[in-house]
């Protein structure tokens, strides 16, 4: 009889709740764009052709303070399903703008893009990241009110696409163990959400590790599940598909930069919180970013704020907050000097400055959203 101690283990998976990635990828394309630079930032992230999603479920429907929510979800070609919630103008009838709000990352991936939306039962971790970094504020719900169909969506590894962590991979569960060690020492009960966050955000090296893997990235597979939700918005039939937008901060900025110059649809994007030069971030700011941010190789195809001459049509509002402890200031006017020397004399982009860190303050979406409904005409 062979000892307990030195029977093998089995090894978890480091991808569950994924297992079907690797084959996603080795039988889809890469993403084709509409133009040569935008390829070139495509093939960078490894952006995967988006699969057609199965057709889109409506759960539930309710309508209050001049809103109506609709809870939708659908299955990517791998992975859990996606949930997202659509939010129009009560009574609303005839084609409106689109507008796809992309959720930060902030180390909150039980969740994702269930804090920007106005729920009858929000989550206390959904709650908890409006009032840290939103000023309290449902932004997706409130650029509704203003006449637009915005949808929300879980993004790759975020709220409903999160991964399966229950048994975590081997590096990730040492790094959790100890962590639990350190809440017991404080005295502290974490949350169902503590925890899953916690893990999650140890989990990101091997998420990053698998995409390189595969040949992609984080952020192209980011960037994959924004564009099928893009394609979702695009085909409602009260939805005006020839004037979209997108918005984001922080993580979700980053996003939005990105849908921008991978999709000619986007004729409005905001980002906020998200924008500075590589260089700026060497060698003090490098732990403040995920893999979002740090693609391998991104910084051959020239500095963040120039890929913005890769998007095809859209127009850019860039909200930096001078206090924002991500990036250094000096990174930020730097940026701000570069997307002027691109685009001066020109409407393709406007930058506000704010005080304050990093938090897309009330005033910052009121700026927002005037910008929207300004380059989306209406």
């Amino acid at each position: 009889m062979i000892p307990t101690a030195l029977v093998p283990t089995a090894r978890p998976s480091a991808i569950a709740g994924y297992d079907d990635w690797p084959a996603y990828i080795r039988e889809h394309p890469r993403h084709q764009a509409a133009t040569l630079p935008a390829q070139e930032f495509s093939d960078a992230l490894g952006v995967p052709a988006a699969g057609a999603p199965s057709s889109v479920t409506v759960h539930w429907e309710e309508t209050y303070d001049g809103a109506t929510t609709s809870q939708l979800s659908w299955q990517l070609g791998f992975g859990p399903r996606t949930t997202g919630w659509l939010v129009r103008p009560a009574g609303s009838s005839g084609p409106l703008p689109g507008v796809l709000a992309l959720h930060c990352h902030g180390g909150n991936k039980f969740g994702g893009a269930d804090r920007l939306v106005e729920l009858p039962d929000s989550h206390p971790s959904a709650a908890a990241a409006r009032a840290g970094h939103y000023d309290g504020r449902s932004l997706a719900t409130d650029i509704a009110r203003r006449g637009f169909a915005v949808l929300a969506h879980d993004t790759f590894a975020w709220g409903s696409r999160k991964f399966d962590l229950s048994t975590p991979p081997w590096r990730t569960a040492s790094a959790t163990a100890a962590r639990q060690a350190q809440w017991r020492e404080d005295g502290v009960v974490p949350s169902e959400a503590d925890q899953y966050n916690a893990a999650a955000g140890f989990h990101e090296d091997t998420v990053a590790k698998a995409a390189g893997l595969l040949g992609t990235s984080l952020a192209g597979m980011v960037a994959h599940d924004d564009l099928a939700a893009l394609d979702i918005l695009a085909a409602l039939p009260d939805v005006d598909q020839d004037r979209l937008g997108c918005i984001g901060f922080s993580g979700g900025g980053g996003r939005s930069l990105a849908l921008s110059v991978l999709s000619p649809r986007i004729r409005a994007a905001v980002v906020t919180c998200m924008m500075t030069t590589f260089e700026s971030l060497l060698p003090a700011y490098l732990d403040a970013h995920s893999w979002l941010l740090q693609t391998p190789g991104l910084w051959k195809l020239g500095d963040w704020p120039e890929l913005t001459a890769r998007a095809a049509d859209a127009r850019f509002l860039v909200q930096y907050a001078l206090a924002d402890e991500l990036f250094p200031e000096d990174g930020m006017r730097q940026a701000h000097r570069v997307l002027e020397s691109l685009h001066g004399g020109t409407d393709r982009y406007t930058g506000s400055f704010w005080p304050g860190g990093h938090v897309f303050t009330a005033a910052m979406q009121g700026e927002a959203l005037e910008f929207l409904a300004k380059t989306l005409a209406f």
